[in-house]
């Protein structure tokens, strides 16, 4: 039967614990507390697999090692340094956050809850993943995998606050570092999305699916994403393209756009998808129709 709340027992997280040191994943973020470090390994992350950000986020620190070198270098290097990463709007709100952390924080990130939301592009998952990784505070962070196993424990959907509340509850006092690693390795490695290796689940006990039949309690749920739509021939792929042609000459011209985003014969279509680069600052109108670099 479905437990009455979505709180893990105090019992599964210490079998949590007990499980963790040996099925800890070795991720070059993981050895250090620097807020701003976090930061980049959480939004690379968003919607990006662990393998491909890895070497990417210690590159990138490489070049942008504080919030100040990468607000100095500018919007375009940061968008140089995405380049691979997919999503380029993410590169400009981390440039935009780190010229807030210049303007407003001394060149350093808050280290509060309200503070670190204020920051552009960052949304309550990456606020508290801050909070844990790089401040070691007491809250619960709720991604993809957190969300997965919350709800198959609960035996049922959960809404966001429901989620919320009880990732923070399932935390042990001054472990909140290590929880919530150990609950990222947990749905990344055994309660994954596809297969469910419910033997190999060190809190099975405590769980109410326990990978039964009918329809699973984590689709829909809070935190849970759903399947990204086909990249292939979508908007995101000509936006893409326009941002690597930028990258590599600069400027794009209008005669061109259509024909460097892929729709040769449709240059309606390249029109639009180039305004929203403008729109999410990945590009500035050259003047003429055409694109140039930020």
């Amino acid at each position: 039967m479905a437990p009455t709340t979505a709180d893990l027992p105090r019992a599964a997280s210490r079998a949590l614990a007990r499980w963790a040191p040996a099925n800890h994943r070795q991720l070059p973020w993981r050895l250090t507390r620097d807020p701003w470090g976090v930061l980049v390994s959480e939004v690379m992350l968003q919607q990006t697999q662990v393998d491909r950000v890895a070497p990417r986020w210690q590159q990138f620190m490489g070049v942008f090692p504080t919030p100040a070198a990468a607000a100095v270098a500018g919007v375009a290097a940061v968008v140089d340094q995405w380049a691979g990463l997919g999503y380029n709007r993410r590169a400009v709100a981390l440039h935009r956050a780190a010229v807030v952390c210049v303007d407003e924080h001394d060149g350093r990130l808050p280290d509060d809850l309200a503070g670190l939301l204020a920051l552009p592009g960052v949304g309550p998952y990456t606020a508290r993943a801050v909070l844990a990784f790089a401040f070691e505070r007491d809250v619960g962070v709720v991604d993809t995998n957190v969300g997965r196993v919350l709800a198959r424990t609960a035996g049922r959907r959960l809404r966001p606050a429901e989620a919320q509340a009880a990732a923070d509850a399932a935390v042990p006092a001054g472990q909140g570092w290590a929880h919530n690693q150990a609950m990222l390795d947990l749905g990344a490695q055994v309660c994954g999305a596809r297969v469910a290796r419910c033997d190999g689940c060190p809190i099975r006990r405590w769980c109410a699916w326990q990978g039964g039949p009918g329809t699973d309690p984590a689709t829909g749920s809070a935190g849970v994403t759903t399947r990204q739509s086909r990249f292939a021939g979508s908007d995101r792929q000509g936006r893409g393209r326009l941002v690597d042609a930028l990258r590599s000459a600069g400027h794009v011209g209008a005669e061109h756009l259509a024909e460097v985003a892929g729709w040769p014969h449709d240059c309606e279509r390249a029109i639009t998808v180039a305004a929203t680069l403008v729109a999410d600052g990945l590009a500035l109108p050259d003047g003429s129709g055409g694109l140039k670099r930020p």
